[in-house]
């Protein structure tokens, strides 16, 4: 689910209006209505602003929330709507999540051979100090 489509949902559960969530953002009608539509980028700042509005975590925006934003209306709902209208994932989402989160892992492993490569070089500087120091 795009991250504008899951800004509008967690809105609708939470029972605001869009004029509600544009003030407490310091926005326009207009300019909320764009990041609902997905008319805009957002940049991080406004990110977890609306994240702090909905009582969320700034990954539960970012990342794969639909079992997340289900709960939520499950529990919202649970006395007023007996019938959820929820559709699962689908596997080619699915999919997609699951190569975002292998490219994220591998650059979290060169990012990690990048930091120990450089303390193995620091320690090589420091031990030719130490050698210097001792002549």
């Amino acid at each position: 689910m795009p991250i504008h489509e899951k800004i509008r949902l967690l809105r609708q559960v939470k029972g605001l209006t869009q004029e509600e969530v544009a003030d407490k953002l310091n926005l326009s009608v207009n300019g909320y209505g764009k990041i609902e539509r997905g008319n805009c980028d957002i940049n991080l700042h406004r990110l977890e602003q609306i994240a702090e509005v909905f009582g969320v975590e700034i990954v539960d925006l970012l990342g794969s929330t639909d079992r997340y934003v289900f709960n939520l209306s499950c529990t919202n709902n649970m006395d007023t709507q007996n019938n959820l209208n929820y559709a699962p994932t689908s596997n080619i989402e699915l999919q997609s999540e699951l190569e975002k989160q292998q490219l994220i892992i591998q650059l979290k492993d060169k990012e990690i051979e990048l930091r120990d490569e450089k303390i193995r070089h620091l320690t090589e500087v420091v031990e030719l100090l130490k050698a210097k120091d001792s002549l």
